[in-house]
């Protein structure tokens, strides 16, 4: 049955990706907390549904996961239409991002980019500005990276080729991320 398949693809993607990554996305998690836990915030940013997952994640430490407890500052830099509009209207869209790190983000932050393909020019430039601030850069990708993998310290990368499987990877790693973050930190 397809759907199986498809089934079977996002959990082997995911096997696959923590059988290789499981130390660096450990060390991410942990220094997120710390970062988080010292009154650092994580600015989060991706494209399309990359957009729709940073908003998301960045609602569950706001907000909360699984439980009520004290916020953590996160933001998503795809929901402020009129900046985003503005920067892509008199500068360019591959600046959407980058104009917003170099507004909120400060030394000791984190930026947090998504893209399926590690090659979305508004996210690279993202990180590019965020590693010129100083901020900590992950990069969330499909196999390789793509050109994301120059510009992050931590690049969590799906080891598949398809968007909507490393897509739904993304999103499982992004909750054990937001649990784990809530765990550690109330």
């Amino acid at each position: 049955m397809k759907y199986l398949k498809m089934v079977d693809e996002t959990s082997n993607a995911a096997r696959e990706f923590l059988d290789k990554k499981k130390n660096l996305f450990e060390e991410a998690i942990q220094c997120i907390c710390e970062r988080l836990g010292s009154g650092h915030k994580i600015l989060v940013f991706g494209n399309g549904g990359s957009a729709s997952q940073a908003q998301h994640f960045a609602a569950e430490l706001v907000n909360k996961f699984l439980k009520r407890r004290p916020p953590f500052a996160a933001i998503a830099l795809t929901t402020d239409t009129s900046a985003l509009t503005s920067i892509a209207n008199d500068e360019s869209y591959d600046q959407v991002f980058s104009r917003q790190v170099e507004a909120l983000g400060k030394k000791g932050d984190f930026a947090l980019g998504l893209s399926t393909s590690g090659n979305s020019i508004s996210v690279i430039k993202a990180l590019e500005k965020a590693r010129e601030l100083e901020l900590t850069t992950i990069a969330m990708t499909g196999l390789g990276g793509g050109k994301l993998s120059f510009c992050s310290d931590f690049l969590l990368d799906v080891p598949f080729d398809s968007t909507p499987r490393i897509q739904e990877v993304h999103l499982l790693l992004l909750h054990i991320m937001a649990g784990e973050i809530e765990k550690r930190l109330t």
